[in-house]
């Protein structure tokens, strides 16, 4: 089993992919892991060739606190889980399924940890994080921070002309009758006009997936990243790899032996300037400028927690605290699955 740390191209309205597969040791009651690799540089540890990463972490591997504004993140938790924290005092922890959607607009600090809370076993963290671009009239919107859980993500399930199964988890957009969780109402995604779309597609052993049009004008991209080899339109692609494709044809997808996963992103461009520098995304140099300044500023809300990589405790449950509520996810709902034919 290789480890990955990833980035995947993407096309606009998309600005970064990224794709973390870490394999954590047991943790101790600490959430912290139980041994370390020789050498690491500890705070800032990428280090392709270890089987896991601590990232910015120094004792829990995670991203501690840092600013965003501009964009948004869509963090896909495959396996796992995460502690969020952010500067408006709201945290949470979610995975094992779960989306986190966060709007960082006129600005926020948010804080990424990955508790090792299995003493016993190994705590595999799988994970995707996309930044999705905000328009220009929307740069500056107040920050809004939502969980997708897995107990409500649709999972549509179907079979091909040949009787082989294959799934879709929609976490937005459409698939067929099926709708997605509402995305976050300021997010290019908010207008159906905007096609934006981000499905994981599963397909058993020789399975085909049948791709439906859209716009001539929208972007496509898929990245395969489990399994062995997919085909499309007589090319042989194997794992671990992006590819773009023409959004207004219909393209079917065929695999191979192996069970594949496939992430799948589309959406309209949004047809502004870019520009970006570390956790900014904007339209212009001078507004990335200004951006600094207003961090360096506000703070944006300050961080109210006694440590820049705070942790919930290793027994909480999944939950998210809002302004108003804290919501725990329906533990006993099982995940949304359609029948052929919806």
């Amino acid at each position: 089993m290789e480890p990955v740390n990833l980035r995947i191209p993407v096309k606009s309205p998309f600005i970064i992919g990224v794709h973390h597969l870490d394999y954590y040791p047991e943790g101790n009651e600490k959430m912290e892991p139980t041994y370390y690799i020789e050498g690491r540089e500890i705070g800032k540890d990428l280090d392709p060739k270890s089987p896991w990463r601590m990232y910015h972490g120094t004792t829990v591997p995670g991203f501690p606190s840092h600013p965003h504004r501009g964009f948004e993140t869509v963090t896909i938790v495959e396996k796992g889980f995460v502690d969020h924290s952010d500067s408006f005092g709201l945290n949470g922890r979610y995975g094992n399924g779960d989306v986190q959607w966060l709007t960082a607009g006129s600005g926020i600090q948010h804080c990424e940890m990955f508790p090792l809370i299995n003493q016993n076993s190994e705590n595999t963290l799988e994970l995707f994080q996309l930044w999705l671009n905000l328009p220009k009239e929307n740069k500056l919107v107040q920050p809004y921070y939502n969980m997708l859980w897995s107990e409500d993500i649709p999972i549509i399930e179907e079979k091909d002309e040949k009787g082989k199964s294959f799934r879709v988890k929609v976490i937005a957009g459409d698939y067929k009758t099926k709708k997605a969780l509402p995305p976050n109402p300021d997010s290019w995604a908010a207008e159906k006009q905007n096609h934006v779309v981000i499905w994981i597609i599963e397909l058993d052993s020789n399975a085909e997936f049948v791709l439906r049009p859209t716009t001539e004008s929208a972007s496509r991209m898929i990245y395969y990243y489990k399994g062995d080899i997919i085909s499309i339109e007589s090319e042989t692609i194997a794992s671990g790899n992006a590819v773009e494709l023409v959004s207004d044809e219909e393209i079917k997808i065929l695999n191979g032996v192996a069970p594949s996963k496939i992430l799948l992103l589309e959406g309209e461009p949004i047809n502004e300037p870019i520009s970006t520098y570390g956790p900014f995304v904007m339209n212009t140099k001078e507004e990335i400028m200004q951006a600094f300044n207003d961090y360096l500023l506000t703070q944006f809300g300050g961080w109210p927690w006694p440590t820049n990589a705070p942790l919930n405790p290793i027994d909480s449950e999944r939950f998210a605290k809002y302004p108003n509520k804290t919501e725990y996810p329906k533990k006993n709902k099982l995940p949304d699955v359609v029948c052929s034919g919806c």
